[in-house]
């Protein structure tokens, strides 16, 4: 069995940034309402004629990964694109991808488990890898939520927190049994569906209503989260499913060089590093930046880190999330 490893990062981010003080002016909120509740200061939001779209960053992204990992998209024998916000509801966007990028008939897979949408990803490549079926595969999670937010009062306590980019990894086959993918943990919990869910578009929600003539109606065209008890559920999910992944290995708390937990909350990443007794240099978090990308947040991050020489070669990695589904994994790395 081969070993799977990450062979280059990239991520792309709009130029447009929004402030919390820029939210302020089209809605009741204020930066201190903000921060305190998710701490995050300012996101990036696609801005109209930029040229930008879930499946162009992902691009732009990807091509940037690709140069690192000295590779060409005639290596890559599988796109898996995770995403919650395709351009198009169908067909899915990693057939945009490969178009875009002039690719070979190389097959295309879209993943849709929203904020754990890169852990998954990157789990299905891992497989791929490790039986020798692919041996370069490009994973990516790219999200657009600015076009599809509640930017009134109405939607601030969602609306304030989601933002716009893209981040992408090569995983290639290696023959180096000290590092790559040591494991991948992937858990669901259907039941609590609806507690982060947007109902519509959708083939019971097809034809919407419009928004402009119906404004007192409760419109399923927007996201919806019961924030406590999301934030409840995801800081037990997290510490175990990133203990599950240690044990698997053999390996305690002390062992992780470098956690990456999905940029979801400020407050929940703070949570669980205070819980495991892990320093600021064992995480990162760059939500403050840039909102929840969602599907996109692990790999800008994870990149973001290496490129700051957070990481370095012989590191234990770990990649956590917990999202909508609800849906949590974990990803061990040796670097």
């Amino acid at each position: 069995m081969y070993r799977a490893t990450i062979k280059g990062l990239g991520y792309y981010v709009p130029e447009n940034i929004v402030t919390n003080d820029d939210l302020a002016k089209r809605m009741d909120t204020n930066d201190a309402w903000i921060q305190e509740r998710t701490g995050i200061q300012e996101r990036r939001h696609i801005k109209k004629g930029d040229g930008n779209s879930t499946s162009i960053m992902g691009v732009k992204a990807a091509k940037i990964a690709l140069e690192r990992a000295e590779l060409t998209t005639k290596d890559i024998d599988m796109i898996v694109f995770a995403t919650l916000s395709p351009d198009m509801y169908f067909p899915g966007g990693g057939v945009q991808i490969q178009d875009m990028l002039d690719m070979n008939t190389v097959p295309a897979l879209d993943v849709r488990n929203q904020c754990s949408g890169f852990v998954y990803a990157i789990s299905v490549a891992d497989q791929y890898i490790k039986t020798g079926m692919y041996k370069n595969i490009l994973v990516i999670g790219s999200e657009n939520h600015s076009g599809g937010l509640d930017f009134s009062t109405r939607g601030r306590n969602v609306s304030v927190i989601f933002g716009d980019g893209a981040g992408a990894a090569v995983v290639s086959r290696s023959d180096d049994e000290d590092s790559g993918i040591l494991s991948t943990h992937l858990h669901s919990e259907g039941k609590h569906k609806d507690e982060l869910a947007l109902q519509g578009p959708s083939t019971e929600h097809w034809v919407p209503e419009i928004i402009e003539e119906n404004p007192q109606e409760d419109i399923p065209y927007y996201p919806y989260m019961n924030g406590q008890f999301v934030f409840k559920h995801a800081i037990v999910r997290f510490s175990e499913v990133i203990k599950e992944g240690l044990d698997a290995n053999g390996l305690n708390v002390s062992d992780i060089d470098m956690l990456i937990p999905h940029q979801a909350n400020l407050r929940i990443s703070q949570f669980i590093q205070q819980k495991m007794k892990l320093s600021d240099d064992q995480v990162f978090n760059n939500i403050q930046k840039y909102g929840n990308t969602t599907a996109a947040s692990i790999p800008i991050a994870l990149t973001e880190a290496w490129e700051a020489g957070k990481i370095k070669k012989g590191d234990l990695v770990v990649l956590a999330a917990f999202g909508s589904g609800f849906t949590w994994g974990s990803v061990i790395i040796r670097w």
